[in-house]
């Protein structure tokens, strides 16, 4: 899990927000006194379902990490190696430039970070990955949540198209704490 909170629903009923360490235990509670009940976990940060881990009360230790594969590139120097997808003459006159076509996309793309033209800054990229990172979060949220409810792909729509006011009237006749933390990870509105 997460640094953050996870905030836990017993069916639609919205009814702990806890650090992660505490979540399995919280979990546990809600359980023994309702065996039967539907208890989802969410992480506050990303809106990932997380499934608390039950082995560890029963002594049964938790698998061993799988290690990770070996990635392409230079990871030593901080090089990333993705796939891009050109055309063809977009490859022959990036294989042509002087370094081949990794230097020339690097120099393209410090150009562009650097142009005055306000094309990119750091704080229009920290707020655009700030709210798309929320959009997904409220996605994956509503995916668990919220996918047999009225109006889910209407919901989607608008939050993926940021639009609030329709967001807000399609969530409406939601259960109001799915409603309410779905508005919360999605735009920051109430409380979490």
């Amino acid at each position: 899990m997460s640094a953050g909170f996870c905030t836990i629903f017993i069916g639609t009923q919205r009814v702990a927000r806890v650090a992660p360490a505490f979540a399995t235990g919280v979990a546990r509670q809600i359980l023994a006194a309702d065996p039967g009940g539907r208890v989802l976990v969410f992480d506050d940060a990303t809106g990932r379902q997380v499934d608390p881990d039950f082995r560890e009360s029963a002594g049964t230790p938790a698998p061993p990490e799988p290690e990770a594969p070996r990635r392409r590139g230079r990871p030593k120097l901080g090089v990333v190696a993705r796939e891009v997808t050109l055309l063809p003459r977009h490859w022959d006159w990036l294989n042509s430039q002087p370094g081949g076509a990794s230097v020339a996309l690097r120099k393209l793309v410090e150009n562009a970070e650097a142009s005055p033209s306000g094309w990119r800054t750091p704080e229009r990229d920290a707020e655009f990955n700030r709210r798309r990172e929320a959009r997904e979060a409220a996605c994956r949220f509503l995916s668990a949540m919220g996918g047999d409810l009225p109006g889910f792909e209407e919901a989607s729509g608008a939050l993926i198209a940021e639009d609030r006011p329709r967001f807000a009237r399609i969530v409406a006749v939601w259960p109001g704490d799915v409603a309410a933390y779905a508005r919360w990870l999605a735009f920051g509105e109430g409380e979490g």
